[in-house]
């Protein structure tokens, strides 16, 4: 346990690396188009460059716990923090499209680390009384990272080049090496604990997590592109998937020293549930934030850096919730009643967005939804986190950190996934009530295409070029109805999935009064 000086500079550095972390999620996302025409990429190959980070990413976060324990807290958290600056510099100066997915694959192995050890920090940082503010203060990089990534995303790829999305983290990665090195210790548990023998490693369930977890994640990031289920090469990548977790699972519970166990999850019945909820939480955030920019850009023809700006109220005053949200954790306020509070408040979200979306909506009109999605969201995350670690002991909280890490990360992969090929699928099949009443023995679409039609040749085109661009004219405000509808879809889908999944929140066990997580917990 830190106090004075030392404690909030060890908060600022692990909050800003988890932040970073987040942030590079997302960050990426607007700048594809570039890095497609400056390395010679296919949309296909560029796709890539956001796989595999996320494939890194998932396969680390349920192993930091272990690979702390081995190498020491600091060391580990220190090579991570080295790494993805490394990584992050690399990839910037990459010349080819397979050089970037490598450097960020290599990345995402250093940002893994950072965000559920940087959560192991805090809570050695903070005494019990004090925890939840340092949750809070770990769920304002959680919350506000990936909301941001576009913002920040957009205005670099609009004023400079691509690269310095890269950057943009090596000033704050050498700041954390120093601060990493200088002011965070490893807590007695971590000093007096021997290293495992490389023969008592647990390499089969190290192998099978690999497997299981990294054949998962690509084909949920990988699966749409494919045509899912059409495609080969995803079918064996879904089998290979099954095998590998059914295979984890089955090694882990049944290893004597296994590398990510397993077993605390029934150890805990809030743990159990507060999994499944973060698997929710992760859906929401995610697929609310992938949505939304593809919306404004494809049918308002927002900017990349005008949808961020759009965003950025939200995310910001989802982080300054977080603060007073951890007040009310230690005034004892029941994370069982905060939570379907916060789902409630999502879904009044996503059926305010469904009602709101037009093909004349303004930057204005979102300012007011997104604010409730940053107060759903803070209402969802501080309560899940707080109630899944609390009362647990020892190893078991920094095995159960890293699995609510994993499964939220997984729960956004999910979403995006399902909701992009929902989004596309459900296009398609809106598309044809409408042509029901386009006909041309309809004397409105008669009418229509003549107006059209008598437009473009005022402009100078010949009857026939006129014709066909009235045509066109017809199609594309018959797409952006269908789009419109479906996108209204879309966001009805995401709230009806947290009221289905609210029940769960009835097997939450009320932790007692001052229960909190043991101070020896650390990774």
């Amino acid at each position: 346990m830190e106090t004075g000086f030392t404690k909030w500079i060890i908060v600022i550095t692990v909050v800003l690396c988890c932040l970073l972390e987040l942030i590079d999620t997302s960050i990426v996302n607007v700048a594809l188009t570039q890095m497609m025409g400056n390395l010679s990429a296919t949309q296909q190959e560029v796709t890539w460059v956001i796989a595999s980070y996320g494939i890194a990413n998932v396969i680390v976060i349920p192993m930091t716990g272990f690979l702390a324990e081995q190498f020491g807290r600091r060391n580990y958290y220190f090579v991570s923090v080295v790494l993805f600056t490394l990584a992050s510099i690399a990839c910037g100066q990459s010349t080819n499209i397979w050089e970037l997915v490598a450097f960020r694959f290599v990345q995402g192995i250093g940002g893994g680390a950072l965000m559920a050890t940087s959560q192991a920090i805090l809570i050695d940082t903070f005494p019990p009384k004090q925890l939840p503010l340092g949750q809070a203060l770990f769920g304002m990089g959680v919350i506000i990272g990936p909301t941001i990534g576009p913002t920040l995303g957009g205005y670099i790829v609009d004023n400079y080049d691509w690269p310095w999305i890269f950057y943009v983290n090596v000033p704050v990665g050498i700041m954390a090496s120093i601060f990493t090195i200088l002011f965070i210790r490893d807590p007695e548990r971590i000093k007096n604990a021997v290293p495992r023998p490389l023969r008592e490693i647990d390499w089969a369930g190290i192998f099978l997590l690999i497997l299981g977890v990294g054949s998962l994640q690509l084909v949920l990031e990988q699966g749409e592109s494919e045509d899912w289920f059409e495609s080969a090469y995803i079918n064996s990548f879904t089998v290979l998937a099954v095998i590998g977790m059914v295979g984890f699972v089955w090694r882990e519970l049944t290893a004597k020293q296994p590398i990510v166990d397993l077993r605390v999850l029934g150890r805990s019945r809030n743990l159990a549930v507060g999994a499944v909820l973060s698997f929710v939480l992760g859906f929401g955030m995610f697929a609310s934030v992938f949505i939304f920019p593809i919306f404004t850009q494809r049918i308002l023809g927002f900017s990349a850096a005008q949808t961020g700006y759009i965003l950025l109220p939200g995310a910001l005053a989802s982080g300054m919730m977080m603060p007073l949200i951890g007040r009310m954790l230690q005034a004892g306020v029941p994370q069982k009643y905060m939570i379907p509070v916060g789902f409630g408040i999502f879904f009044v979200f996503t059926f305010w967005m469904s009602q709101i979306i037009s093909p004349t909506a303004g930057e204005d009109d979102f300012f007011w939804p997104l604010m409730v999605r940053g107060l759903g969201m803070g209402l969802i995350f501080l309560p899940i986190t707080t109630m899944s670690l609390a009362g647990l002991k020892g190893k078991d909280a920094g095995q159960a950190a890293g699995l609510t890490g994993m499964i939220r990360q997984l729960g956004g992969s999910f979403g995006v996934a399902i909701v992009g090929t929902y989004l596309e699928r459900s296009m398609a099949q809106n598309r044809i009530s409408p042509l029901a009443h386009i006909s041309l023995y309809d004397t409105n679409t008669v009418q229509r295409i003549q107006a059209f039609t008598q437009n473009f040749m005022a402009r100078g085109f010949s009857f026939e070029q006129a014709r066909q661009q009235a045509y066109a004219a017809l199609e594309g405000i018959l797409m952006k109805q269908v789009s419109i509808i479906t996108y209204s879809q879309v966001f009805s889908m995401i709230g009806l999935f947290f009221v289905v999944c609210l029940p769960l929140v009835l097997l939450i066990k009320r932790a007692k009064r001052g229960e909190a997580i043991d101070m020896n917990a650390a990774h």
